[in-house]
């Protein structure tokens, strides 16, 4: 049997609302509730479930998107007005990481309404 992740379950105070902030910067819908969970599915089949909490702590989702999905996604982020960073401390305000180790590889972080950090990066070319 090969192994997969099947879904994760995202805390959030308002499980609606993030899914849908979050599938409107990827440029995915909202699928239908599943029991008391909002469920985001990705192209792989993996779903974000996300599920109401009242405390949490934050925590880091990563997601490989094409070039063509980055500069998308990036647009929704910029036209959002959401703010967006080169780095996981938050410190590069409206900047695009460019990959050290991988050629061709962009990415930036920016939060979900509960603080989450996000992150959209590009496969890039090969290891270096």
């Amino acid at each position: 049997m090969s192994i997969e992740l099947n879904h994760t379950i995202v805390p959030a105070r308002d499980p609606q609302a993030s899914a849908r902030f979050l599938a409107d910067i990827l440029g995915l819908s909202v699928d239908p509730p599943l029991a008391h969970f909002t469920p985001v599915t990705l192209a792989n089949h993996v779903s974000l479930d996300y599920d109401r909490a009242d405390e949490f702590e934050s925590h880091h989702y990563a997601f490989m998107v094409s070039d063509e999905e980055f500069d998308a996604a990036l647009a929704r982020i910029q036209s959002g007005g959401i703010t967006h960073y080169g780095d996981p401390a938050c410190r590069e305000v409206g900047e695009v990481y460019r990959s050290r180790h991988v050629e061709g590889r962009r990415g930036t972080y920016f939060r979900d309404p509960n603080g989450h950090l996000m992150e959209i990066l590009t496969r890039g070319g090969t290891a270096s």
